[in-house]
C-alpha cells in the first residue's frame, strides 16, 4: 500500500473535487479518489466500437456455480471411459460427478440473465484426478474441480473445447461474463506411504505426466508435510493443504506450466479468473503470475483468503490485496453478515466490518461480498427464516464491493444433512443439485431489482458508505458517489422502529422503495436542510423483518466522473479499464501523471487505454479529460517498473528476539523504495530453519535491483543490515534464487 493511499484513506469521505469549469462539488468517494492535477499533453488513440477489457466487474452480479451440480445439458459426458467409476447416476454419493456440464450452463443462460446475472463463476474446467479416492467420507472425486491433472484440457464430465467455447459465446451474448476458478496452489490428494492412491498428485500436460507426489525428481511439489498451523506463514504457504499434492511454484518449470495454461484458457474468451487458496501461496509469485496474465488479458482477477479480521494473518491479507493487482473474495463480511442475519448479532458488528473494510482496503469496492459460497454451510442450514435471508442478500448486493449470489440461493436451496466434520449443511450438501429455476421467488425478484438498479445507480458501483442510523436491529446506511445516492434501511428484528433525525443526501422529494415493497418497505419523503446541514427524511416506521432501498441517479452532467480502475496494476503495455459516468460520446484523453495514453475503447461509461512507456513506475494518478476539454477527478494505480519475475530472496546468519521479523526493501517500487514501512516492504520473511529467513518477492525482469534486508524489532524499531547494498540480475522469465549472509 503506498503512502499516498494511507493518507488518503484517513481523509473524510466528503471530498471537494475541482472541475475545470471551477465547480465544487462534495461528494462521497472511496479514498483512492482524489482530485486530479493539470494533464501535460494530449492523447493518442487508435479505439474501437468494442471494449479492450473486462477487467471491471463493479457493475455486475456474480453468480457462482458448481458446474457439476448446475444442470446436465448432454448426458453423454456423464461417465467418460477416461474416468470410469467417477459419476453417480442416482445422486446418492455426493462426492462423485452427478452430470452437470458446461452445454448444461449454456442451456440455462436466458435464465441466468433474467436473474439479472452480469458474470457466472464457474468451477475450476481443468481436467481433474482420472480415478476416485477414498477419504473420511467414502468414494470421492474431483467433481467441484478442485483436485486439478492437466491443466491443458478440460475436464471430460465438463465437455470437449467446443463445449467451453460453445457456453462462453452463449454467455456473452447474453451479456454475461464468464469467470474462471482456479487452482494453482495444488493438484489433487496424496498419500506418501501409497503410491496407488487416486493419481498420486499427478501433474500431466496435454496427457504427458510431468512428475507425481511420489516420483519427482525435478521437484515440481513441496515434501513438508502438511499444514498444522494455519496462522504460520511458511506451513501455509509450503506445505499440504490438507492432503494436497502442494506445487512449487518457485520450480521455473512449475511457474511456466501454470503461466501457459492459464494462457490457453484465457485465450477461448474467459472474462475473470478466481485464483483458490491465494494464502497458500507466496504473494511474490501471485503478484508476477498476475503481471504475466494481465499482459495479455485485461481481466479481473480476484482471490480467496478465507481469513476474517480477528485472523493472525488479517494485515498479510490486507497488504496482499493492495499490493498484488488481485483483489478478494470478502470473508471478513461474509462472517458478520453471518453472525448478524444468522446468529442474531448486533447490526453494529456489520456496520464495524463495512468500516473496517473502506479504511483497509484501497479498492474497497472490488472486494467480492457473498452471503454462500461452497465452502460454508447455506445460510438457511444455520437459520430457516428467508425473511433474514433476504434481508442479507440486501446488505450484501447493496454495501460497497461485487455481490456474489450463489447458485440456487433465488430458490431458498439448502440442505441440512450433517457431514464427516459435523457441520449441517457443510460441504459437500451445501453443493447440492439445482432444486428448480422458478422466476417467480421472492429472492430471484429482489436480486433482479437490484441487480437493475446496480446498472443504472453508480452510487452501488462506486459510492462510499455512510452509516445514517443504527440500533442492534436496524441498519441504515448510504452509499454515495457525487450526486447519485442510494439509501438502504434494514430491520431484522421483530419490533418497529421509528427513523427519526434521519439525515440523507437523497434531494428533496419522495421515492419509492426500489424492491417493490416485497420485504415491506414503502416510499420515503425527504425534505430540503437547512444551508449548513444535510437534507432530513420525514419519520418513517420500519417494522419487524422489513427492508426498503431508496435511490437517486443524477442527470447527465459535463464533469466527467470516474469511479473505478482495473486492472489496479500492470506494466507499460497493459490495456486499462476506467469506469464512471459522464465521459462523453466523443473520444477525450486519458493521461497517466500527466503521459498521454493510446485509447483503445470509449463510451460514456468506460474508456480502456493502454498503459504508456513514459511513465514513471510507482503509484500514479489516472485522470480523464473530455472532447470538451473538462477533467475528471483522479483514481489511483500501481504501474509495476517492467514485466515482473519472482525472486525467492534468502538471507542467512541473522540476530534475531522472539517477536522480531525480517523484511526485505530495495531501489525499486516493487521492493518498497527503501521504505521500512512494514505495509511497503516485502515480508514479513519466513524461517522454517533458524537463523535462515527467505521470501519470494515479485521484481523487475532482466532489471539489476539494489537491495538490503532489516529487522523490525518487537519494539517498532528497525536494525539494518551492514554493509554495502546487494545487487542482483533478475532472469528475463521463469523464477529467480539469491542468498546472502547477514
Amino acid at each position: 500500500m503506498s503512502r499516498i493511499n494511507t493518507l488518503f484513506r484517513k481523509l473524510s469521505d466528503a471530498i471537494i473535487v475541482t472541475a475545470l469549469s471551477g465547480t465544487m462539488l462534495a461528494v462521497g468517494l472511496p479514498a483512492n479518489i482524489v482530485q486530479a492535477e493539470e494533464p501535460l499533453f494530449t492523447s493518442q488513440s487508435s479505439s474501437s466500437n468494442v471494449p479492450a477489457s473486462t477487467a471491471d466487474m463493479t457493475g455486475d452480479v456474480i453468480y457462482q456455480l458448481i458446474t457439476d451440480r448446475f444442470y446436465d445439458g448432454d448426458s453423454s459426458n456423464n461417465n467418460p471411459a477416461s474416468a470410469i467409476g467417477e459419476y453417480s447416476a442416482d445422486r446418492t454419493n455426493w462426492q462423485l460427478y452427478w452430470g452437470g456440464d458446461f452445454a448444461g450452463v449454456a442451456e440455462k443462460m436466458s435464465y441466468l440473465k433474467n436473474l439479472g446475472v452480469g458474470a457466472i463463476w464457474i468451477s475450476p474446467p481443468v481436467q481433474n484426478i482420472s480415478s476416485p479416492v477414498t477419504d473420511s467420507s467414502g468414494l470421492s472425486a474431483g467433481y467441484h474441480g478442485y483436485w486439478g491433472m492437466d491443466y491443458y484440457v478440460p475436464d471430460p464430465h465438463f465437455g470437449s473445447w467446443n463445449d467451453f467455447d460453445t457456453m462462453i459465446s452463449a454467455a456473452h451474448k447474453n451479456g454475461i461474463k464468464v469467470i474462471m476458478d482456479w487452482a494453482a496452489n495444488h493438484t489433487s490428494p496424496e498419500d506418501v506411504n501409497d503410491s496407488s492412491y487416486g493419481v498420486n498428485g499427478a501433474l500431466l500436460e496435454s496427457g504427458k505426466e510431468l512428475a507425481t507426489y511420489n516420483n519427482d525428481p525435478n521437484g515440481y511439489f513441496h515434501h513438508n508435510g502438511g499444514v498444522t498451523n494455519y496462522s504460520d506463514r511458511y506451513e501455509s504457504q509450503y506445505k499440504n493443504l490438507f492432503n494436497l499434492a502442494d506445487l512449487a511454484q518457485e520450480n521455473s518449470a512449475v511457474t511456466t506450466y501454470l503461466e501457459n495454461a492459464i494462457d490457453l484458457w484465457a485465450s477461448h474468451g474467459v472474462d475473470g479468473i478466481r485464483m483458490d487458496a491465494v494464502k497458500h501461496m507466496s504473494s511474490g509469485f501471485l503478484k508476477s503470475y498476475a503481471d504475466h496474465i494481465y499482459d495479455e488479458h485485461s481481466v479481473f482477477i480476484f482471490g480467496e483468503w478465507a481469513d476474517t479480521s480477528g485472523s493472525a494473518l488479517w494485515n498479510d491479507e490486507v497488504k496482499f490485496a493492495n499490493a498484488s493487482g488481485q483483489s478478494l473474495e470478502n470473508f471478513d463480511l461474509n462472517s458478520s453478515l453471518r453472525n448478524v442475519f444468522a446468529y442474531g448479532s448486533s447490526m453494529k458488528e456489520l456496520n464495524s466490518a463495512l468500516e473496517r473494510q473502506q479504511s483497509s482496503f484501497d479498492w474497497s469496492n472490488q472486494l467480492v461480498n457473498f452471503v454462500n459460497g461452497h465452502d460454508v454451510s447455506r445460510f438457511l442450514s444455520i437459520n430457516d427464516d428467508k425473511t433474514l435471508f433476504d434481508e442479507a442478500t440486501v446488505v450484501n448486493m447493496t454495501v460497497p464491493g461485487i455481490p456474489s449470489i450463489y447458485y440456487g440461493d433465488e430458490q431458498y436451496s439448502h440442505n441440512d444433512s450433517t457431514n464427516a466434520s459435523g457441520q449441517v449443511g457443510g460441504d459437500p450438501y451445501n453443493r447440492q443439485a439445482m432444486s428448480s429455476f422458478d422466476e417467480s421467488t421472492r429472492n430471484f425478484k429482489i436480486v433482479r431489482a437490484l441487480s437493475d438498479l446496480r446498472k443504472s445507480n453508480p452510487a452501488l458501483r462506486y459510492g462510499a458508505l455512510t452509516e445514517r442510523w443504527i440500533n442492534d436491529d436496524v441498519y441504515v446506511y448510504e452509499r454515495r458517489f457525487y450526486d447519485d445516492v442510494v439509501l438502504i434501511a434494514v430491520n431484522k428484528g421483530n419490533d418497529s422502529y421509528t427513523l427519526s433525525n434521519l439525515y440523507t443526501a437523497l434531494p428533496a422529494g419522495t421515492y419509492d422503495d426500489v424492491l417493490g415493497g416485497r420485504l415491506g418497505g414503502g416510499s420515503l419523503k425527504v425534505s430540503a436542510g437547512t444551508e449548513d446541514a444535510a437534507n432530513i427524511a420525514s419519520e418513517y416506521v420500519l417494522r419487524g423483518g422489513q427492508s426498503a432501498v431508496w435511490s437517486y441517479t443524477a442527470a447527465a452532467a459535463d464533469s466527467p466522473q470516474i469511479g473505478n480502475i482495473g486492472p489496479t496494476m500492470g506494466h507499460a503495455g497493459d490495456v486499462v479499464s476506467v469506469a464512471g459516468k459522464n465521459f462523453g460520446g466523443q473520444e477525450g484523453t486519458i493521461f497517466v501523471d500527466g503521459v498521454p495514453a493510446e485509447i483503445k475503447y470509449w463510451s460514456d461509461e468506460e474508456v480502456d487505454f493502454v498503459v504508456p512507456a513514459e511513465t514513471p513506475s510507482g503509484t500514479q494518478n489516472v485522470v480523464l479529460t473530455t472532447s470538451a476539454s473538462v477533467k475528471s477527478n483522479a483514481i489511483s494505480y500501481h504501474v509495476l517498473t517492467a514485466p515482473q519475475t519472482a525472486v525467492t530472496f534468502t538471507v542467512t546468519d541473522t540476530s534475531t528476539s522472539y517477536g522480531d521479523e525480517v523484511y526485505l526493501t530495495g531501489n525499486v517500487p516493487e521492493l518498497g523504495n527503501w521504505s521500512t514501512d512494514t505495509a511497503e516492504a516485502i515480508g514479513p520473511l519466513v524461517c522454517p530453519n533458524y537463523p535462515t529467513w527467505f521470501v519470494m518477492a515479485s521484481v523487475p525482469a532482466g532489471m539489476t535491483v539494489e537491495y538490503k534486508f532489516f529487522v523490525k524489532k518487537a519494539d517498532g524499531t528497525v536494525v539494518w543490515e551492514g554493509g554495502s547494498n546487494h545487487q542482483y540480475t533478475v532472469p528475463e522469465s521463469g523464477t529467480g534464487a539469491v542468498s546472502v549472509q547477514w
